[in-house]
């Protein structure tokens, strides 16, 4: 295990919560938890090699940036041409120092079209130089104090660098943030639900529980299309997706009913589990929406090689609806009130615990790039880190192309 280096991610962020890029972590030893460089340039290699060197480059991307942490070695390793550099940020870390031979690789890199980030930057003589070659300039709200924080906005704010605050772990993080000035942020404080006691789900929501419910009772075709009919919206969701080119089909689906027959039960299920996060479109951030679908997608891959199809369907249901409560603003216990799952789904919802349990808590480890405990995980489970980046990578790029 010591050899192998998995990947981790977090999401970068503009104002409305679209994420805007990924900052992704290579861990390859479960000390590692500051990146420890003795051995990174071979473990960034070989992890770029073995898993992003077999797949279309646009992997995650699309039109997202990868920021990758760099030290001075990494800096000037060929490892770099790898990446496609309209789509890499290089961040420098705090350590390198501002030399003329890193002033000018940085220069070289950006005529290149690589972007480079400085992170969490010191305020000296030396830097300066450094500073003026910077596209984003990263600063960790969490080691200063939130009075400082226009202070510390106005002082490294250096256009055109766009600033990004990183470690934003709340929502008054966040609104502290954009009032000092920041416009790109970093950190889950979407994901981290906080104690709520909102009672009521709105309407939208409250349709696609009726007929999720509907459908796990296994009733009839004309009660399920009855529960369409009474909400426009999902009606046309419902067409628009089936009729979307995706399906293949010869034909324009344009009844409800036969949607419904055409689609199935097992696909309609998991659509309406997606239909869920997606529901409430203007009340939900597109980062917390997008996160929980990639929980979904991940937790499903990396359950392939355990489970019959069913329980996949399942482990998607799990990871999807792991953020719900964050989504809903509701405590878990009183969603899965709402929502008729199976026991074992429900479990893992609440508990992190049963058959499905160690997939969910792999999937949310790599999230947090969290890495001691990816490794416990990965090897409870006898999963490899190319097992596991590849299903990371395959789920972001799954993602990706549902144009969410």
């Amino acid at each position: 295990m010591e050899d192998q280096a998995f990947i981790g991610r977090q999401p970068i962020m503009d104002v409305k919560q679209h994420i805007i890029g990924y900052e992704l972590f290579f861990r390859h030893s479960a000390e590692a938890q500051n990146a420890v460089f003795e051995d990174e340039v071979k473990a960034y290699s070989s992890v770029l090699m073995s898993t992003i060197g077999g797949m279309d480059i646009q992997w995650l991307l699309g039109d997202k940036l990868a920021f990758i942490n760099v030290n001075e070695t990494m800096l000037t390793s060929e490892f770099l041409e790898l990446m496609p550099p309209k789509r890499t940020v290089l961040e420098i870390l705090r350590s390198v120092q501002a030399s003329n031979e890193v002033i000018e690789r940085c220069k070289q890199l950006r005529i290149l079209g690589f972007g480079i980030a400085l992170d969490n930057p010191q305020l000296t003589p030396d830097s300066q130089a450094l500073l003026q070659c910077a596209d984003y300039i990263k600063i960790d709200i969490q080691s200063i104090d939130m009075a400082d924080l226009a202070e510390t906005f106005n002082r490294f704010n250096i256009p055109p660098a766009k600033m990004i605050a990183e470690k934003v772990e709340t929502d008054t993080q966040f609104q502290a943030c954009q009032k000092a000035g920041f416009r790109l942020f970093q950190g889950f404080h979407f994901a981290r639900p906080e104690t709520f006691t909102a009672k009521v789900i709105n309407a939208s929501f409250d349709s696609v529980l009726n007929i999720l419910n509907t459908v796990s009772r296994d009733s009839e075709n004309s009660e399920i299309e009855a529960g369409f009919k009474r909400d426009a919206a999902l009606s046309f969701k419902l067409l628009r997706y089936i009729n979307s080119v995706g399906f293949g089909l010869s034909c324009e689906i344009q009844s409800i009913g036969h949607a419904l027959t055409i689609l199935g039960r097992k696909q309609l299920y998991r659509w309406l589990t997606l239909l869920m996060v997606t529901a409430g479109e203007n009340s939900t951030p597109p980062a917390l929406m997008k996160t929980s679908i990639t929980r979904g997608r991940l937790t499903e891959l990396l359950g392939e090689s355990y489970f019959e199809k069913h329980d996949r369907d399942n482990l998607f249901i799990v990871g999807v609806f792991s953020l719900l409560d964050a989504i809903l603003k509701m405590p878990m216990e009183q969603i899965l009130e709402k929502i008729q799952l199976p026991d074992a789904v429900s479990e893992a919802l609440l508990t992190r615990s049963g058959i499905y349990g160690p997939f969910l808590q792999l999937t949310e480890a790599c999230e947090d790039a969290n890495s001691e405990k990816i490794l416990a995980l990965a090897e409870l489970l006898q999963f490899d880190a190319n097992k596991v980046n590849e299903c990371h990578i395959s789920a972001l790029a799954w993602v990706e192309t549902l144009g969410i």
